[in-house]
């Protein structure tokens, strides 16, 4: 049986499944990141894995994987296939695809995890159909996935979609990319979780706390979310009227309070909109498998543009 490695890398933990041709989950699999260890502790155990997981293939099916998919944060090189910078992993300028091609003989597809998460919502989650959406998951930051024509745009430097970078409340709130007023130091899970956590006064109250809140009615809890949800409706009308995209996909933690965000967010976007043409709104589908689907998809499309004989990269 014909199938692909699907590798999800975070910052604690790596998800991982064997995707058969018609995209069916045939394995699936966890395993820590080991970054306590150092970086290149990180870098063995997702080669280790990746070979456990060809190693399945085999025996279980048959064959090995035909390619693979890896979905890395930070700074990604998509094109030269190398994890540039990330800051929670202790990586710079790390050649993984070339490091797992020879480790496991086949050919290897690295993507940024958001872009790569938002490939799989677009395809085959709440973007399918589309042929222009933005996937903006909104969890410790918040970044952005460009869909365009059943691919994510990844821009000329791999900067493309950092939603969160836009700034909402010029001299505002310091970020640490050196800007003031981030739409992500207001409208991000975490920042939703510490302002919630200053108004009423519980230093472990946090984002899900707040949208109870605003639900049963606190005024202080509407009063924080109120001020999220603004700034999330200012840097979408922003990114709305440079791309145009027929739908918004939002995923990310803050998407679980359901309608208590939806609701006043379509509301918000709505009295911005002047020539705009305002957007289908709707929750992601696929939670935190989102990544490793959307890695299966890379690893997919490899096979359908490279020859049947794999170029192993050195």
């Amino acid at each position: 049986m014909r199938h692909v490695i699907a590798l999800d890398v975070g910052g604690t933990g790596m998800k991982a499944a064997l995707v058969g041709d018609d995209g069916a989950l045939l394995h699936r699999a966890r395993r820590a990141t080991g970054r306590e260890r150092g970086p290149d502790a990180v870098i063995t155990a997702i080669l280790d894995f990746a070979a456990e997981l060809r190693a399945y293939g085999l025996e279980h099916y048959g064959e090995p994987a035909a390619a693979a998919g890896v979905a890395v944060p930070g700074i990604v090189d998509e094109r030269h296939g190398v994890a540039a910078y990330a800051a929670n992993l202790g990586w710079r300028d790390v050649p993984l695809r070339a490091l797992l091609s020879e480790r496991l003989g086949v050919p290897v597809a690295l993507g940024h995890d958001v872009r790569t998460g938002g490939l799989a919502e677009g395809r085959i989650g709440a973007g399918r159909g589309a042929d222009r959406f933005l996937f903006v998951p909104l969890g410790t930051g918040i970044a952005g996935a460009i869909g365009i024509d059943g691919r994510v745009e990844s821009g000329a430097h791999g900067f493309a979609g950092e939603i969160g970078h836009v700034v909402v409340r010029p001299s505002g709130t310091p970020c640490p990319c050196g800007q003031h007023g981030c739409l992500e130091r207001y409208a991000s899970a975490s920042a939703v979780s510490e302002a919630w956590a200053a108004a009423c006064g519980e230093p472990e109250a946090d984002a899900a706390d707040c949208a109870k809140a605003v639900a049963s009615g606190d005024p202080n809890a509407v009063r924080v979310w109120r001020q999220a949800v603004d700034a999330l409706a200012d840097g979408l009308v922003t990114a709305l009227t440079l791309l145009d995209p027929g739908t918004l996909i939002i995923g990310g933690g803050l998407a679980e309070a359901g309608e208590v965000l939806f609701q006043p967010l379509r509301d918000a976007v709505r009295r911005r909109v002047t020539f705009q043409k305002p957007p289908v709104i709707v929750p992601a589908a696929l939670g935190d498998t989102a990544g490793c689907l959307g890695a299966g998809l890379l690893a997919q499309d490899l096979l359908a543009t490279t020859p049947t004989t794999p170029e192993v990269s050195t």
